[in-house]
């Protein structure tokens, strides 16, 4: 199965971005329709959906405008038809899950968690969570209690013409050694609104010493937009 997510109408009071399941064979199918590709939704409640994290028999998945949000993956429709529990249909029409375990998992709004978008796990299996506007990477234990703040902004400093000194990490990652990497979308505050900047996006990685998060370092910057980070451990 492939889990995706819709970021759906941001600029709606109320959120529509989907958590859509795919099954096999995962061929075939042109937009818009995709009809050749079977698929059910699960969600389409999401305020801007942003990453997916896989745990054991459960999902989670950050939404920017909520919280972090837990599906069980017990309640899954089997199939994209009725008898899998896909009988109901979405205001378009399409197909969409009878009925989906789905509760809050971390409560955005503490300890600068303002719009929640990249998940991570931690070394000692808990999570990490980045939080864009406010430039926060936070660690949680595996209940999804707070642990500790990994990243913020200098003291003081606002986000304005230019973007923190230390990103706005979207996308997160970990590799074997516990390093946390980070897709910094550079946000600034213009005449335009709050968004990324020219070319203001960077990767940055922070290096941990005796379990302590040290400052972030630049691999790449000026760059237009990183959104995601995935790391890749090579054979050997």
């Amino acid at each position: 199965r492939v889990l995706t997510t819709d970021v759906g109408n941001q600029a709606s009071g109320t959120g529509d971005g989907q958590l859509i399941i795919w099954f096999p064979p995962l061929t075939g199918g042109e937009y818009p329709s995709f009809d050749a590709v079977p698929y059910c939704k699960l969600d389409v409640t999401l305020p801007t959906a942003q990453s997916i994290l896989i745990r054991n028999d459960e999902v989670f998945v950050a939404a920017a405008r909520g919280d972090v949000y837990v599906y069980e993956i017990g309640s899954f429709p089997t199939s994209p038809d009725a008898a899998g529990g896909c009988g109901d249909t979405d205001a378009t029409g399409a197909p969409l899950a009878d009925d989906v375990e789905r509760s809050t998992f971390i409560p955005a709004g503490d300890h600068g968690l303002a719009t929640p978008a990249g998940l991570a796990t931690a070394p000692d299996g808990g999570f990490y969570v980045s939080s864009v506007f406010t430039g926060v990477i936070n660690e949680y234990d595996a209940e999804g209690s707070f642990v500790r703040t990994v990243l913020q902004p200098p003291a003081g400093e606002e986000l304005g013409a230019e973007p923190y000194s230390t990103g706005s990490p979207l996308g997160i990652g970990v590799d074997d050694t516990g390093t946390l990497y980070y897709a910094d979308i550079g946000i600034v505050v213009s005449a335009d609104g709050v968004g990324p900047g020219d070319r203001t996006g960077s990767v940055r990685r922070i290096r941990f010493e005796d379990g302590e998060p040290q400052a972030p370092e630049a691999l790449a910057d000026g760059l237009e937009f990183p959104d995601g980070i995935g790391v890749w451990l090579p054979p050997g």
